[in-house]
């Protein structure tokens, strides 16, 4: 669980400082493929990539298993049962995002990979029997997780599982403003697939790269997507504390101080 919360940290932290430096250049950021391709170019960057796709992998094993074990105590309900599907569905993103950071890390890769692949997924999905209704569902379940997330950091849901320590009590609002900015990318890229299912146009799908166009396109798009990218940098930052200090709910015991009993007292 923590190599996981690491990695992630780690393939964030790039993400969102690749992505201010293209904003002070002028440019629009791209996305988590690109951010892993660029590494590739110094020995440092194979370095990082490496330990990216390792802790990716943890992460997505991580999920795996929490699901199947109930670690994170959702319960056998209707409710239960989703968050842990949803446990599964991630756990298999952050597997297929340490196999894309593998795959360029190997010599025959051409270090390309970095445009995102949803249109493309989206394109096939929507040539099966009923793939339009899929592919707007999927975007609904989007939709709906980017605003659990967004609640979830708001309401400060997320310290009820954090070890309470001095500097989990400093980082507070950067840790709030990570996660709901995690929450806004997830309900944007929701939105995308639903668009891309009502108007039958597969490239209107996309993540986080296809995000940062859509906020740029906006009035104060710069001042938006800006926004978006530190606010990435705050979840990198969401990441590495829950590294250090994320507690397992069904293993944790009532004589341990949380960050939400710490800031209620």
């Amino acid at each position: 669980m923590r190599a996981g919360y690491a990695g992630r940290g780690l393939i964030y932290l790039v993400v969102a400082v690749l992505s201010l430096l293209a904003i002070w250049r002028g440019s629009t950021p791209g996305g988590t493929g690109e951010a892993m391709a660029s590494l590739e170019r110094a020995w440092w960057g194979i370095a990082l990539l490496a330990l990216i796709a390792i802790g990716l992998a943890a992460y997505g094993i991580w999920r795996l298993v929490a699901a199947f074990w109930d670690l994170e105590a959702h319960g056998d309900g209707a409710k239960g049962a989703v968050a842990r599907i949803g446990q599964v569905v991630t756990g298999l993103i952050h597997l297929g995002l340490a196999a894309t950071a593998a795959a360029i890390l190997m010599p025959s890769s051409s270090g390309s990979g970095g445009g995102s692949s949803l249109d493309s997924w989206t394109a096939k999905i929507m040539q099966m029997p009923f793939g339009q209704w899929i592919v707007g569902i999927a975007g609904a379940i989007g939709l709906g997780a980017g605003a659990y997330y967004v609640w979830k950091g708001l309401s400060h849901k997320y310290m009820e599982n954090l070890r309470a320590k001095p500097l989990t009590l400093k980082l507070q609002p950067a840790l709030t403003a990570g996660l709901a900015a995690n929450g806004a990318v997830i309900a944007i890229v929701g939105f995308l697939l639903v668009y891309a299912a009502w108007t039958l146009n597969p490239s209107e799908a996309g993540g986080l790269a296809e995000a940062f166009d859509w906020l740029r396109d906006k009035p104060y798009g710069t001042v938006l997507v800006t926004a978006l990218a530190v606010g990435l940098l705050g979840f990198s930052l969401f990441c590495f504390v829950n590294a250090a200090y994320r507690l397992i709910p069904k293993l944790k015991t009532d004589d341990v101080e949380t960050l939400a009993r710490k800031a209620a007292s």
